[in-house]
């Protein structure tokens, strides 16, 4: 299955937080249960330069940068788990506020943590950066 493309801007200063949910073609859910997350912010593909790395050992943390597997329930109550394919994209204030570029590309992939170690790119797109004016000191 291709990528999907899905671009979004980051206000510097400010929290990202936003879900994803991988699904097939029908609409259902993608069991992650067997699976880790990672993604990385880069000026360009193929580039050796860094901005930042997500990756899914946040856990259940819910302040920490990084990718969450087992994203709190829109309904409330407990999270959600892996079997439910989403995932929360959770890039904290102090996090944005140290990142310094003006559009990067990124990607989202999955992976199996046993061999033979499957990796799916699920997501790809464009981030552009809106700096921040009121810091705090």
């Amino acid at each position: 299955m291709a990528a999907g493309r899905y671009n979004f801007k980051i206000e510097q200063g400010s929290t990202v937080d936003f879900t994803i949910n991988y699904t097939d073609s029908a609409g259902v859910a993608i069991d992650l249960t067997d699976y880790e997350a990672r993604m990385d912010i880069r000026p360009s593909a193929g580039s050796s330069t860094l901005y930042a790395t997500l990756s899914s050992s946040l856990g259940v943390q819910n302040d920490l940068t990084g990718i969450n597997m087992t994203p709190p329930n829109p309904a409330g109550g407990a999270s959600l788990p892996k079997s439910s394919g989403s995932m929360r994209i959770y890039i904290s204030a102090a996090s944005s506020s140290a990142l310094d570029f003006k559009a990067a590309q990124y990607d989202l992939e999955v992976y199996s943590g046993s061999a033979p170690v499957t990796v799916n790119k699920i997501l790809t797109g464009q981030i552009n950066l809106t700096k921040e004016i009121t810091t705090s000191s």
